[in-house]
């Protein structure tokens, strides 16, 4: 399930970072720059089916890089990030985007104007 993004007013998103069951995995923390890339701020929470998942608020107007730790020893990319940068070890690093063109269209204002054509 691809990572979600929630407008919540006052410049934040919330975003809510999901990854995939991973074969052997049982301990995986999200790192990035919005966290100075520690690897104990964010745990993942496991669900029923073995995914993941973490909730974080980020500012508005960024993009963020980020890679998911697993079991203290390796790292791994979201396959479905907004983008890639490489980093520093030879690898790439994935992107989220709070920019406005990135974030889904407000529910509440759609919904209001669904009913306005309807009345």
């Amino acid at each position: 399930m691809p990572t979600t993004k929630r407008k919540m007013g006052r410049g934040k998103v919330r975003v809510t970072f999901n990854m995939p069951f991973i074969a052997g995995v049982t301990d995986l923390a999200l790192a990035g720059d919005f966290n100075n890339w520690s690897i104990n701020q964010h745990p993942l929470t496991a669900a029923a089916d073995g995914s993941w998942s973490v909730a974080v608020t980020l500012d508005e107007g960024h993009t963020y890089q980020y890679r998911y730790y697993a079991n203290g020893q390796d790292w791994h990319n979201d396959w479905q990030a907004d983008a890639y940068y490489p980093n520093e070890h030879g690898s790439d690093n994935s992107v989220v985007s709070t920019q406005a063109e990135a974030l889904p269209a407000p529910q509440a204002a759609a919904k209001k104007a669904t009913k306005r054509k309807t009345a």
